[in-house]
């Protein structure tokens, strides 16, 4: 799901970009120009790759243990992660 957010705070001089690409992998960078932003932006989408194994095995994981979290909580017990 491709996804994008560029803020500028008060008082900054840099406007900060977050990307997201097809893939759920999140970027992030700073700018002087709104525009530099969405060049970006844009970048990143036309360079997205499809996710290695090891990414897939990391997310898999990391979901796991997410999912298992959840249930601890669901059932009234304190997650323990060790």
């Amino acid at each position: 799901m491709r996804d994008y957010s560029i803020k500028k705070y008060k008082g900054n001089t840099h406007y900060q970009v977050y990307v997201t690409d097809s893939y759920g992998r999140e970027k992030g960078n700073l700018f002087r120009t709104e525009s530099e932003c969405h060049k970006f932006i844009y970048k990143i989408w036309d360079e997205e790759q499809p996710l290695t194994k090891e990414e897939i095995k990391s997310n898999l994981l990391s979901n796991a243990i997410s999912d298992c979290i959840k249930i601890d909580i669901k059932n009234g017990k304190e997650p323990l992660l060790d």
